[in-house]
């Protein structure tokens, strides 16, 4: 087992109401004098459509650092010195207690106060019409209900709960247009996809399960080791059985630190063996749940 064998997976896909969706926001754009998008601060970029971020082009945007309280929070400080380094407003935001998501209002106000300033000498009043957009999962729906103190909207934690387009008042010059989660026809970059995977974004029958938890494990001993020891309870015996073992060969050592979970989480098959499938289940719930802790999927180098 490698990542190598994602390749055999079809990660070319585009649901028709994508389409259908990507044309509607197109349009809308045109009514719009913001753009709120929300990405994944554990995969900013991933989590950004490059389609949309073609259609946008000067309009006025705010970038929600969503779920920020699942991200490495020193990451989380370098994402928001990079996208401001390109000033591009940023805020970081935990839209399940709605930590810094007042600052998104306060945000809209001061970026439109010259055209409401110009508007006001003309006897007119502004109203801000923002969009929001994001891929599937990316907590979308929680935001706008935390922003608009509203829990009528459908919020669920699989890609596509929103459906249909709405307009949603935050104040008497604040409107925020909602749209369904969207993704691109083609992901070009197999990291990318496997982001997407990690994070629940892209369906599991999308790519092979175990293979999205092999390579995820892979990740998290190179970069978060410890916090896999301390989830998993991973003794210093079994680690030096697996990794100072040259008789097992790199790919299998990750398959080995799988299968150890899988017994220690009671995940047996028949036969007593491991049943990979619903150890791959319990290690990329415990990543997006955050029960691995405070983890980030893509880092950034900052200019000097």
């Amino acid at each position: 087992m490698n990542e190598q064998n994602l390749n055999k997976t079809n990660i070319n896909w585009y649901p028709g109401h994508m389409a259908k969706t990507m044309k509607q926001v197109e349009a809308d754009l045109k009514l719009i004098d913001i753009v709120i998008e929300i990405l994944d601060a554990r995969i900013p970029i991933s989590s950004q459509n490059p389609e949309i971020k073609k259609l946008i082009k000067n309009k006025k945007r705010i970038i929600i650092l969503n779920k920020c309280d699942l991200a490495d929070e020193k990451e989380n400080k370098n994402w928001v010195k990079y996208f401001e380094e390109v000033n591009i407003p940023v805020i970081l935001c935990n839209s399940n207690n709605g930590d810094g998501v007042n600052k998104t209002i306060s945000k809209i106000n001061e970026i439109m106060q010259e055209e409401r300033e110009i508007a006001k000498q003309k006897g007119r009043n502004k109203i801000a019409r923002a969009m929001i957009i994001g891929v599937p999962n990316v907590g979308k729906s929680s935001f706008i209900n935390r922003v608009s103190n509203k829990s009528a909207m459908q919020v669920g934690n699989k890609p596509g709960v929103t459906k249909n387009k709405q307009w949603i008042r935050l104040s008497n010059n604040i409107e925020l247009l909602d749209t369904p989660g969207v993704l691109w026809p083609r992901i070009e970059k197999q990291e990318t996809a496997l982001n997407l995977a990690y994070t629940g974004t892209i369906k599991s029958d999308i790519l092979d399960e175990i293979e999205v938890a092999y390579n995820l494990i892979k990740y998290l001993m190179s970069e978060y080791r410890e916090n896999v020891i301390e989830r998993y309870k991973l003794n210093s015996d079994i680690l030096d059985r697996i990794f100072n073992n040259s008789d097992i060969e790199d790919n299998e050592k990750i398959v080995e630190i799988m299968n150890y979970i899988g017994e220690k989480r009671g995940a047996i098959a028949r036969g007593n063996n491991v049943d990979l499938d619903k150890t791959s289940r319990i290690i990329l719930e415990d990543f997006r749940s955050g029960n691995l802790g405070r983890i980030t999927l893509e880092t950034v180098t900052l200019k000097d």
